[in-house]
């Protein structure tokens, strides 16, 4: 099972997943827990390979896929008796907490999506097609630094980038690969996310600066009356580490309006 962490703060209160992305760790929501505990009860997990979780050797399936990955995290809602949640997420953790809203809708009561990623532009194409063939060949770090400062490249965004590579330094090589094997099926699924018909509020927090995602999310949410877009000033993708101010204001009065 993966690693987590839970903040209680009582039996009646709704509680709050947070699901982190690929490099990260639960560790990136520090500037969450305090002001999200004063209203719910919280969850924070460590996906596989990642944080606490990256101590637990060979529990997990060879290959990693994302029906496999979200069924992680249900697992531990299901070990915790957690019968619904909502579900806060950012970047890759995004397509995640969608994927669960489409297996087990019941589940998922309101969606929070920071630094979402809806579509792949062609940069982003471009970059997984020169990992995967220089995976095994140059160091994983200096693979990761460098989508890190394709992704968030002002020095505005020197925090969440370090704040990730520092993350990413925890993880072994073979889970780096075993994770980036996933690039392979993330086009087929964003497209079947992007039809499905998704019963669940949306929030998407997106950074004004955020080049290679915010486009697609904008024209994502058009035709969909349960989504809304807030788009954060001079910020970048890691939306709650650039301006958690910002990101935990919107993201608790939405929640709390679906509560």
């Amino acid at each position: 099972m993966l690693n987590y962490q839970i903040y209680k703060k009582s039996e009646n209160a709704p509680w709050v997943t947070f699901v982190h992305g690929a490099g990260g760790s639960s560790a990136i929501w520090f500037k969450q827990v305090r002001p999200f505990s004063k209203h719910f009860n919280l969850l924070l997990v460590d996906l596989r390979g990642h944080g606490s979780t990256g101590r637990i050797k060979d529990a997990f399936d060879k290959k990693y896929t994302f029906p496999s990955i979200a069924n992680d995290i249900l697992e531990v809602l299901r070990h915790l008796r957690i019968e619904s949640s909502h579900f806060v997420g950012i970047s890759l953790g995004t397509i995640l907490i969608r994927k669960i809203a489409c297996e087990q809708p019941g589940i998922v009561k309101s969606m929070i999506l920071g630094g979402a990623i809806m579509k792949l532009n062609m940069r982003s194409q471009l970059l997984m097609r020169v990992g995967m063939i220089c995976k095994n060949v140059v160091p994983y770090l200096w693979l990761y630094k460098l989508y890190a400062f394709i992704i968030m490249p002002r020095e505005s965004h020197k925090e969440s980038r370090n704040l990730f590579i520092r993350e990413a330094k925890k993880l072994y090589k073979k889970e780096f690969v075993k994770w980036f094997r996933l690039t392979s099926e993330i086009n087929p699924l964003l497209r079947y996310l992007r039809d499905f018909d998704f019963d669940v509020p949306t929030l998407f927090v997106m950074g004004e600066e955020d080049y290679m995602f915010l486009p697609a999310i904008r024209k994502s949410i058009e035709n969909s009356s349960l989504s809304q877009l807030k788009v954060i000033p001079e910020c970048g993708h890691v939306v709650n580490v650039e301006k958690p101010a910002n990101f935990n204001a919107a993201s608790i009065d939405f929640i709390r309006r679906w509560a």
